[in-house]
């Protein structure tokens, strides 16, 4: 239900509690406490038949006998009576409720689903059970039994515990930090982590959201709010149990490497969210978020009045990836014309240890309008030769005068050694993020420049893909099927042979023999060719060959053929007797003396669906550990950025005689394997270890592959296990306009953008205004970008092409509400052909696609003067209505249970 009724929960304009009590130490009393202390300005009501007063405060017996009707409930009632109040809450017409109560258990029966289902009928929002409550500072909302009440400020509080959100108010409180919200979601009923990132995203008060998570419900529901969030926002996560083990025996090298931990670190990646490790961590970033805007780049100078200090400082940035800021020969100039000859010539820049204020002030002044760092910290070791506090007027000072002159948008940020509450005050007050060591000084910096390095990542427009790369997912599916009818788990090596062809993913000659004497024919071919062959059993029970040595390698005669296969049955029938043995394998034995062997792979998670493994490959790999791990599907740029977070990596480029890897190749085959876990749900691991990658290219040589029923985790078609929509490739068509002119529509991809850009120059400034309401004249990469990532989860657009020309002639888009009901649309044609009913096909096919989404209707806004569109829209079936907050627009509505 995402945000729905959220604000009326949130923001209430009156609030009941219902089993507050007069009994010292309860939950109910703290909170009519909390209530009462925040200055809440609403209506406020407290239910007890039992008590008719509480610490001064008069009671009713039940909701009915309140003379309003709550916004919001607070419950801290006995488990068994809440789904009954909650019944009777929801009738009453009560948005939400806060439920603290504990023990309400789980699963059909219980008291949890009675509870859910007597909201849900009437479409009441519940936050809870087990919950510490919730926190609302600007609103004066304390719906808690937090024992203080957070500060009114611009960061959002999500947390899975109620420990760690008093932990965060009372740090908060120590470092003038304030919030827009803090929120304890306990066991997630109804109201989860996505539906709160929906509502913190649009939220003005809110500019970065600080998650707890021990573990995630609905991952696609999750991504989805995630990715949305992060494009407006930062986000930063603690996630508790990173040690925890997959301790499930894993059949595959992919399986065993695709940890928990490692898959919640790969999807908050995708999503844009920045994770830290500790709560310390969280409090920098919470720190450094709240108070400084990201920087343009990792270039950071260092104004300090201690060398040590200082040195310290660029050590730790350059470990953590920061770039200590070159001093130009005219920033040189200017820092030498004012700071003494003994000054460092250097970042650091030491500017002696008798500065005075004055001193920090000029070097200051210097640093923010020089053009060659992004960003400027500034550290002081007090002395007895100026006051501590007098530098940091002055440097504040600076800094205020900096932003209201707006001559700079860099960060400047603070260490003050040995810092009072007093002075932490000063930089407090001035916004300025303060530190109490160099360490979390550069850590804070890093997380800055992480951001903005998220949100770019969030925008970058991927290469097209090979226009060659033609996969068949129907034939493939076909092969996967077959295993499955048959009552295997696993593909045979000839199945797997015809799955990489029909992926285009090159591997190496794999023939299978019945027997020992057509094994030797089979490799007769190879041998002619001087090559030896590599011998390997077949069997539906043997997985992992070289276990109980079934592979002999580097044969190099029929003869030696014959011999191996007598040796490999004689020692599978010893160490499995029960295996059913099908033959044997005959493959070329691959030599590329310069290959770096990889391992690329699927595995599947519980909760967040099938994940792309990279790492180095060969018979260690678990050892060496050298992996990363992606949510699919991908793109060429985020292949490449999967490959460069393994230390592999550094081993594709050339060193000493051995020329670079073809690294888009291998780029190319892990989109290549994100595509077929898309297409095919059935594969359940995928092991390629090793593939070779050297200057001529990518080689599979050894590969297993994991198959089963598919399973339906989330809605929608595709492969509805991804926790990432899939590109929906099951809605290209091919369309013939009224006029005989057959066009291909699809839906939006990123890389569309060059198609996007070049459609808008044959689109006149009219139409344009027509559709967005207003002059467009600046078609940047950031607005096209927002235009062609779709999250489709949330959103379609459908392109028209030209097949001739490959141009773009039309787009259509839809947009869903926050509660899935209701899509808004957009549509936009170029203007030179216009009349020749591309309009009509595009917007029945957005109609046809909101029906099959479930959506129940479709809406619009159309200028008044837009009559050609406001005549398709009537045509359509379409309610029309002028907009009674502006007469110059009509409201265009369709409902699709009607049409």
């Amino acid at each position: 239900m995402s945000t729905y009724r959220l604000s009326n929960v949130l923001a209430p304009q009156a609030v009941a509690l219902i089993g507050a009590s007069p009994r010292q130490g309860s939950v109910g009393r703290a909170i009519l406490n909390n209530l009462r202390k925040a200055g809440f300005a609403g209506g406020f009501g407290v239910v007890n038949p039992r008590y008719p007063q509480i610490d001064g405060m008069t009671t009713v017996p039940d909701l009915a006998a309140l003379p309003f009707v709550p916004d919001l409930i607070v419950v801290t009632a006995p488990a068994p009576q809440v789904p009954g109040i909650i019944a009777e809450a929801a009738r009453r017409g009560v948005a939400g409720a806060v439920i603290v109560t504990a023990g309400l258990g789980h699963g059909p029966g219980s008291l949890a689903e009675r509870t859910n289902e007597a909201a849900r009928a009437y479409g009441m929002r519940l936050i809870g059970p087990n919950c510490l409550g919730v926190m609302m500072p600007g609103v004066h909302l304390n719906a808690s039994f937090a024992a203080s009440m957070a500060a009114p400020g611009n960061l959002a509080l999500i947390s899975q515990s109620g420990a760690i959100a008093t932990g965060m108010v009372d740090w908060a409180a120590q470092e003038g930090v304030g919030f827009s919200g803090i929120v304890s979601i306990g066991d997630q009923l109804d109201v989860d982590i996505a539906d709160l990132l929906d509502f913190f995203a649009l939220d003005p008060r809110t500019d970065a959201i600080l998650l707890y998570i021990e573990a995630v419900k609905n991952a696609r529901k999750f991504m989805s709010a995630a990715r949305a969030a992060a494009r407006v926002k930062p986000i930063v996560v603690v996630k508790s149990g990173r040690m925890a083990q997959g301790a499930k025996a894993a059949a595959t090298h992919t399986g065993a490497l695709a940890g928990s931990d490692a898959v919640y670190d790969a999807a908050f990646r995708r999503a844009g969210i920045l994770r830290v490790f500790s709560l310390r961590e969280l409090f920098d970033c919470a720190e450094t978020l709240g108070r400084a805007r990201p920087p343009h780049g990792k270039r950071l100078a260092i104004l300090t009045n201690g060398g040590g200090i200082g040195v310290l400082a660029v050590d730790r940035l350059v470990e953590l990836g920061g770039i200590p800021a070159a001093l130009s020969p005219e920033t040189f100039a200017r820092l030498d014309a004012v700071l003494p000859p003994t000054w460092s010539k250097a970042n650091p820049i030491d500017i002696v240890g008798d500065a005075d204020a004055a001193r920090y002030a000029a070097a200051l002044k210097v640093l923010l309008s020089d053009p060659d760092n992004d960003a400027v910290l500034v550290m002081n070791v007090q002395t007895a030769i100026a006051k501590a506090s007098d530098i940091a007027a002055r440097v504040t000072g600076v800094v205020i005068a900096d932003r209201e002159k707006r001559t700079s948008d860099k960060p400047v940020m603070a260490v003050w050694v040995g810092a009072d509450e007093a002075l932490n005050k000063v930089f407090n007050d001035a916004a300025i993020p303060n530190y109490p060591t160099e360490d979390d000084a550069a850590r804070g910096f890093m997380h800055l420049v992480h951001h903005r390095e998220v949100v770019e990542s969030l925008a970058e427009v991927p290469p097209s893909l090979p226009a060659n790369f033609e996969p068949d997912p129907d034939a493939a599916r076909a092969v996967v099927a077959a295993a499955v009818a048959d009552g295997r788990h696993w593909l045979d090596p000839i199945e797997i042979k015809r799955l990489f062809e029909l992926y285009q993913i090159p591997m190496v000659a794999t023939l299978a023999a019945a027997d020992a004497e057509e094994a030797a024919r089979l490799a007769a071919p190879f041998f002619a060719q001087g090559q030896t062959v590599v011998l390997k059993v077949l069997s539906r029970d043997i997985i992992h060959k070289s276990d109980i040595g079934g592979v002999v390698l580097n044969l190099t005669s029929a003869d030696a053929v014959r011999a191996a296969a007598a040796e490999i049955l004689t020692r599978a029938k010893a160490r499995l007797p029960d295996a059913h043995l099908s033959g044997f394998i005959v493959q070329p034995m691959v030599l590329r003396t310069r290959a770096r062997e990889l391992i690329l792979g699927i595995a599947t998670d519980p909760t967040f669906g099938p994940v792309i493994v990279f790492g180095r490959g060969g018979t260690a790999v678990e050892v060496i550990n050298d992996k990363a791990l992606a949510l699919p599907p991908l793109d060429m740029v985020l292949a490449r950025d999967l490959i460069g977070r393994t230390r592999v990596s550094r081993l594709l480029r050339a060193y000493r005689d051995v020329p670079a890897v073809k690294d888009d190749e291998v780029a190319l085959t892990l989109v290549k394997l994100a595509q077929l876990a898309a297409d095919v749900p059935q594969v359940k691991e995928l092991d390629i270890n090793p593939l070779l990658a050297d200057q001529n290219g990518v080689l599979a040589v050894d590969v297993r592959v994991a198959v089963g029923a598919a399973e339906r985790k989330f809605s929608g078609p595709g492969n509805a296990n991804f926790a990432v929509r899939p590109y929906p490739s099951e809605w290209q068509r091919r369309m013939m306009l009224r006029d005989g002119w057959e066009v291909l529509i699809r839906p939006m991809r990123p890389d569309d953008e060059p198609l996007l850009r070049e459609f808008f120059h044959h689109v006149t400034p009219e139409d344009l205004r027509l559709r967005f309401f207003s002059a467009v004249g600046d078609f940047s990469h950031a607005f096209i970008a927002r235009l062609t990532q779709i999250d489709y989860a949330r959103a379609m657009a459908f392109i028209a092409l030209d097949e001739q020309t490959r141009e773009m002639i039309g787009a259509v888009r839809i947009h869903s509400d926050s509660i899935y009901e209701t899509g808004e649309y957009a549509i936009l044609l170029r203007s030179d052909l216009k009349g020749r009913g591309l309009g009509w096909v595009l917007m029945e096919l957005i109609i046809d696609y909101a029906r099959a989404e479930g959506l129940k209707r479709i809406s619009g806004e159309v200028l008044q003067e837009n009559t050609t569109m406001l005549d398709m829209c009537r045509k359509l079936g379409f309610d029309v209505k002028t907009s009674a907050e502006d007469l110059d627009l009509c409201l265009v509505s369709l409902d699709l249970a009607k049409r």
